[in-house]
């Protein structure tokens, strides 16, 4: 059992900063880059002289499917490797026969990874629908006016900016109700809080392990129900895609893994497995803990009308307003404090607390404010 003091002893970063920003990207630990140096050179150096790199890489990427799987909830032939978050949006997106008039809708609360895809989509004629949000909430009755047409609805777990948990399983059942799919922006959560793909009911879930998982860039995952996969042809297509790669015809695979392509890196992935058995090792309970007690921590020092999350916050994502944020950001940097601004709310700054952070952390990042100024 690693314990959240063991975690912090195996975080280089955290020799240099007191580092609160896990929300953008996670400090990985030292055996989760180990063990992408060494599925590194196990593939550069031994595989070429061996079985062949295409087919250990090919064994790897099975295996490191099954153990995301695991992690999620899901089938094998319900997960894809990707590249990052915004890379399972886009697959997905491709993936739909969009016409003039289909609608999709989405929140004013996403990411612009959840932004994007979409933006790209109205060039083609297709009507993007946002719901509005108060204080990370979104009024259920305008979303399922937005919906009741939908082609599609993406939505994040928990928001960026204000760490809120919006109802997802509830938000499914009226989008499917309305004959939608739903797209879950998922990146926030994994590491964070437990996850059971499952339980919302969704379509498809978009993640990443850089963040909470704290591996590193590059190693994302894609889930989508066997089923609704099953009916989507991916616009990229490559031999990961298929059955028996040729080259006048191809069967698609069965479920998820089609919406891989080709050739990818394996070491993100390495650091994936090695991101999730960390953190599992450490346990997700005592993540949410701990977690909870040191972002309560934070909000209760916060100046009275600058919290922009919950009193009681929902998450690791504690925001708050202050005059200058970014004047504010770089003094605390200067300072060896580690947080960001955030383009939306105006104003708005976030710190991300993880388990390996301490109260003292939180008490010196409230007297350097103090200091500063709000």
């Amino acid at each position: 059992m690693t314990s959240p003091a063991d975690l912090r002893a195996q975080i280089p970063t955290l020799e240099r900063v007191r580092y609160m920003n896990t929300g953008a990207s996670g400090p990985s630990p030292r055996p989760v880059v180990s063990a992408a140096e060494s599925m590194l050179r196990r593939h550069e150096f031994d595989a070429h002289a061996e079985e062949g790199p295409y087919p250990f890489a090919f064994d790897a990427y099975e295996e490191i499917r099954g153990v995301v799987a695991e992690f999620l909830g899901a089938t094998e032939r319900e997960i894809a490797l990707t590249q990052s978050t915004a890379d399972g949006i886009n697959r997905v997106a491709s993936a739909i026969d969009w016409n003039p008039g289909d609608v999709v809708v989405r929140t004013d609360l996403e990411h612009p990874a959840g932004i994007l895809p979409w933006t790209a989509l109205d060039r083609e004629g297709v009507d993007v629908r946002v719901v509005e949000s108060t204080e990370g909430r979104i009024d259920r009755e305008a979303y399922a006016e937005a919906v009741r047409d939908a082609k599609l609805v993406c939505l994040s777990a928990l928001t960026w900016n204000y760490g809120t948990h919006l109802p997802v399983s509830e938000l499914v059942d009226v989008a499917h109700d309305a004959g939608a799919l739903v797209l879950v922006d998922a990146v926030q959560v994994p590491g964070h809080a437990r996850l059971d793909v499952t339980d919302w009911g969704a379509d498809a879930v978009a993640a990443a392990g850089h963040k909470w998982l704290l591996g590193t860039w590059g190693g994302g995952f894609l889930y989508v129900e066997e089923s609704v996969a099953n009916d989507l042809h991916p616009g990229p297509v490559g031999y990961r895609s298929v059955e028996t790669p040729t080259d006048e015809e191809y069967e698609l695979k069965r479920g998820a893994p089609r919406f891989e392509v080709g050739t990818t890196n394996l070491a993100p992935y390495a650091a994936l497995r090695a991101a999730i058995e960390t953190m599992e090792d450490v346990g997700l309970d005592t993540v949410e803990r701990r977690v909870g007690e040191l972002s309560g921590r934070l909000a209760e020092g916060v100046p009275e009308g600058r919290l922009l999350s919950p009193a009681t916050p929902e998450s690791g994502l504690v925001s708050f307003t202050v005059e200058a944020p970014e004047r504010t950001v770089e003094t605390l940097k200067e300072r060896g404090f580690v947080v960001r601004q955030l383009p939306d709310p105006e104003g708005a700054v976030r710190a991300s607390l993880h388990v390996y952070n301490t109260e003292e952390d939180v008490d010196l990042l409230l007297d350097a404010l103090d200091d500063i100024g709000w």
